[in-house]
């Protein structure tokens, strides 16, 4: 069985509790010794068994065989995926049976994540979850106050669109956040605008 490392939790000793997303499910599992094994980390791509025992509390993690990708040493990289797949996993955290979307787009995300700047692929992918759950808004009024929104606008959690008098929060200009919306791509917008929308994202999915 392949899936992502959303978690890793201290138990007792060096043992750990992992919590796994799988195509169309996440696992929690329990690994003895985890703190020996590096590659028992947070974000990585894993192949590997579980074992079930009807006399234990939980389920237990076995045969862990690393998968890869080239863009792990970069360290930038790595930081920027690590955080996306803590806050993917805040996310999901009371979802067991999640489907198959949010896997295929972490296993979709890996593959290409050495091709741009990590941060404007974390902002794209999160727009393609909002668009997914039905939460992507168009930014024709304001969340705060419901009056139209004008010349600029400032995104909140959730990229929910206000009024920068409404809310404490970056603006923008308003016509790269309606191409924003539309094509949920970030090649439109400068380094500084993609910083502005990622550190909207760290405050949660």
């Amino acid at each position: 069985m392949q899936g992502f490392i959303l978690d890793v939790r201290k138990a007792k000793n060096e043992d750990t509790i992992v919590t796994i997303l799988t195509p169309g499910k996440t696992e929690t599992l329990y690994r003895f010794y985890g703190a020996r094994h590096p590659i028992v980390t947070t974000g990585y791509k894993i192949d590997f068994e579980i074992e079930r025992d009807t006399l234990r509390f939980m389920p237990k993690l076995r045969h862990v065989v690393h998968l890869g990708y080239p863009w792990l040493k970069e360290n930038e990289r790595l930081r920027t995926w690590q955080h996306f797949t803590a806050l993917l996993h805040e996310h999901l955290k009371d979802v067991e049976l999640p489907g198959n979307f949010y896997f295929d787009l972490l296993e979709r995300q890996a593959s290409i994540w050495h091709l741009q700047n990590p941060k404007r692929s974390a902002v794209e992918a999160y727009l393609a979850i909002l668009a997914h759950e039905g939460r992507l808004h168009t930014p024709d009024s304001c969340f705060a106050c419901g009056a139209s929104l004008k010349e600029r606008i400032a995104l909140i959690r959730a990229f929910l669109p206000a009024h920068p008098h409404c809310v404490i929060a970056r603006s923008y200009p308003k016509e790269k956040i309606v191409t924003l919306m539309a094509t949920k791509k970030t090649i439109h917008l400068d380094d500084a605008d993609v910083e502005g929308l990622w550190l909207t994202l760290l405050e949660g999915m």
